[in-house]
């Protein structure tokens, strides 16, 4: 599954060389590739349920899951709620609490004394955020602001942790995070390596991925 904004297509090149082990399944999660945008904001549980439907209609009954950034709080949610997972790969995932900086908290508290006035800027927020539009700004304000602790806490399927080291997006404090609170959890880090670890490094990530996916 792939992160915001992706596709299918985030994840063609790794799929094609796992299929010839392994059936594989590619997603496009709503509002991105092909799948259509919603007509109301979506949570986390909507993303999952989603996915349950799709494992559904293609008549697959148990699976591990490789999920990029976003993806992965989507795959965590369904490892926490669903006995279809068998495992879990997590490549950059997103779905830990951020560090806040009081430079952070400054600036929030900064737009909203402005915006009590009327003069806070048209454009806050991320770049992400500010290119979606209708639903899908609301969408995105959902899945940021909800956390996966507390799933992360109740998974005990094997999970992979794929990172990259210079990762700017979800950085290494959030994989070490995930480590200590999944219990049956290993890390691989890729040294020099962004938050596309697994696209930077596309030979080695097939290899530990498809190591992974035979032992369990």
């Amino acid at each position: 599954m792939h992160g915001w904004g992706g596709s299918i297509a985030s994840f063609r090149a790794l799929a094609d060389r796992l299929a010839s082990s392994f059936t594989v399944t590619l997603i496009d999660l709503y509002g991105f590739g092909d799948t259509p945008h919603p007509d109301q904001p979506l949570t986390l549980d909507d993303y999952a349920e989603g996915v349950k439907n799709v494992l559904v209609e293609c008549g697959v009954e148990e699976a591990v899951f490789i999920a990029h950034s976003f993806g992965g709080r989507v795959a965590m949610r369904l490892a926490a709620t669903e006995e279809a997972v068998r495992g879990l790969v997590l490549i950059d995932s997103a779905g830990m609490p951020p560090r806040r900086s009081l430079r952070y908290y400054y600036k929030v508290f900064k737009y909203k004394v402005l915006k009590k006035f009327g003069r806070a800027p048209k454009r806050a927020g991320s770049a992400d955020y500010a290119a979606l539009s209708g639903a899908m700004k609301g969408t995105f304000v959902n899945i940021v602001n909800e956390s996966n602790v507390r799933d992360a806490k109740t998974i005990t399927v094997p999970v992979l942790l794929f990172w990259g080291e210079k990762d700017r997006d979800t950085p290494m404090y959030m994989c070490r995070r995930l480590g200590r609170l999944l219990v049956n959890s290993e890390c691989v880090t890729i040294p020099q390596a962004g938050h596309f670890s697994y696209l930077e490094h596309p030979e080695f990530a097939y290899r530990v991925i498809r190591a992974f996916c035979e032992a369990v």
